[in-house]
């Protein structure tokens, strides 16, 4: 197993914990909460794309393992640095935070957005992002442009989906805050993210293997 990928892999997601949800948690932002992401994967897509791909994100690897475009063990080996270093993202900003760290930015249902809602939408707005990550970085037609388009409909994601869910997108964005921050519905929901937004990957590769095999 690389260990130089794996090593990116918890240090983007990292990353992406401590200043998205960073983001969040001090300036109740939307739009800085959404910029802070997509300014994350845009740094490290290009910081660290040409050793790990950059997924710091479990739907993100499930979705391309789906597609077949990464084995079994390199997967389950992403997934785990990328836990990992979504944990430790949390802990970091618990820490540097103290008593305002709050929520975290933990992503939960808003008032009156109910289970199923915030399942369909979190499957939705994964099923976005790893769309364009297939159709821009896997197919290779953006060529050095796409970072900017992942990292941009990162931002629109969350731009829409925020104010109802949190717009994780991410297992590994959701779990740390729930387990560090004090938000009363963190846990509880928390299963939501870690099954809807892998099954949006998984739709998303589905999706690119249909319109890749038609006829042009």
């Amino acid at each position: 197993m690389n260990s130089k990928a794996l090593t990116t892999e918890f240090i983007g997601t990292f990353a992406l914990i401590f200043i998205g949800a960073g983001a969040g948690a001090i300036s109740g932002s939307l739009v800085a909460t959404a910029l802070a992401h997509g300014f994350v994967v845009l740094g490290f897509a290009y910081a660290y794309g040409h050793i790990s791909g950059t997924h710091i994100n479990p739907a993100v690897t499930i979705g391309l393992l789906a597609g077949r475009q990464i084995d079994l063990g390199t997967a389950v080996g992403y997934i785990i640095a990328q836990l990992a270093g979504g944990v430790a993202g949390a802990g970091a900003l618990a820490f540097v935070l103290g008593e305002k760290a709050g929520s975290l930015g933990a992503t939960v249902p808003a008032e009156g957005v109910n289970t199923t809602q915030t399942f369909v939408l979190e499957l939705l707005l994964t099923f976005f992002l790893v769309n364009v990550i297939y159709n821009t970085a896997v197919s290779g037609k953006a060529g050095n442009l796409a970072p900017i388009a992942i990292g941009l409909t990162l931002v629109f994601c969350i731009l829409m989906g925020g104010p109802l869910t949190g717009a994780s997108l991410n297992p590994a964005r959701s779990l740390g805050p729930a387990l560090f921050g004090n938000a009363p519905t963190a846990m509880s929901s928390l299963w939501i993210y870690l099954v809807a937004c892998p099954l949006g990957g998984i739709l998303a590769a589905l999706v690119y293997g249909f319109l890749k095999d038609d006829p042009e």
